[in-house]
């Protein structure tokens, strides 16, 4: 546990260094946003693509991994909707207090720290999940808050905001060029490794400064939120992937310590985008995110001895 701890380490001091500078304005909000977005669009797509291309598509789609994995999760969503109506909020806050229940860091500090704990071999598991939380669950909380508010589900505009997701795009773009078993000139493998290397670094100083300005207000809420991430969300997807559906045993552990990550970021821009419960996701990001440097370091231990 202490070796994994100190291994954990480094990547969580990336972002207490980002919420120092972000804290003492060092790094103001504009640079934080810059930061993003390079990282958004250009060094975690970079990283993405390299490794989609350089995998072979079948272990990309393990219809037992994603089976057991959106089994787990939906049920996770399910238990934090009806905890959120049971409290009297509207289908649209319910939905993405769900929301917030499964949906973890995967891009910005999955893909990066599980790579490196845990071996090159997890990317394609990584990836899996990554995949299911962006396409499945993204679209399911813009459809359900769509119909709440208007009535109707407009696919246009789901489709196109999909395709506007470049870690959407740059993962379809390398599943082509690894299903066309196309060459990677080592020029563009070099640039490819260089340009993702800054994903690492730059998205958990990022997540850092992007915390910075975060309040823990609401605490309740926020905390059951943050419970439900931390604890339902890896024991749901464990109890699938060990007992229900056959998952190869390291496939498994990597989807219990992807389903282990923190409130994911992109949960508060979507809350932000719709205008509904902002405050409590921003404090659900901060409380998850600061509990999982011991939550965190206590799934890989155990999923690695197991």
């Amino acid at each position: 546990m202490l070796a994994i701890f100190l291994r954990t380490l480094p990547f969580f001091a990336l972002i207490g260094l980002g919420y120092g500078a972000g804290r003492a304005r060092f790094f103001p909000p504009q640079a934080t946003a810059a930061l993003t977005k390079f990282v958004f669009y250009f060094a975690l797509t970079a990283m993405l693509f390299r490794f989609s291309a350089t995998l072979p598509i079948g272990e990309l789609f393990d219809p037992a991994f994603l089976a057991a994995y959106l089994t787990g999760s939906v049920l996770v969503w399910a238990i934090g909707f009806a905890v959120a109506r049971a409290r009297g909020l509207p289908l649209a806050e319910a939905a993405m207090e769900a929301h917030a229940c499964m949906t973890g860091n995967t891009g910005f500090l999955g893909v990066p720290m599980l790579v490196v704990l845990l071996g090159p071999q997890a990317a394609g598991p990584v990836l899996m999940v990554l995949t299911a939380d962006m396409v499945v669950f993204s679209t399911l909380i813009t459809v359900i808050v769509t119909a709440a508010r208007q009535g109707r589900v407009a696919p246009g505009p789901i489709a196109l905001g999909l395709l506007r997701n470049p870690m959407i795009v740059s993962m379809a773009a390398g599943l082509a060029w690894s299903g066309l078993h196309l060459p990677m000139p080592q020029a563009f493998a070099d640039f490819l490794a260089l340009l993702g290397a800054a994903a690492t670094p730059g998205a958990l100083f990022a997540i850092g400064a992007s915390l910075a300005a975060t309040s823990a207000e609401r605490p309740g809420p926020a905390a059951w939120l943050s419970f439900a991430k931390l604890v339902l969300h890896p024991a749901a997807v464990a109890g699938m992937a060990l007992w229900l559906f056959p998952v190869e045993p390291f496939a498994a552990g990597v989807m219990i310590a992807a389903a282990a990550l923190p409130v994911a970021g992109n949960v508060y821009i979507l809350a932000a985008y719709f205008g509904i419960a902002m405050q409590r996701v921003s404090s659900a990001i901060l409380i998850s995110t600061a509990v999982s440097i011991l939550t965190i370091p206590g799934v890989i231990a155990w999923v690695t001895h197991h």
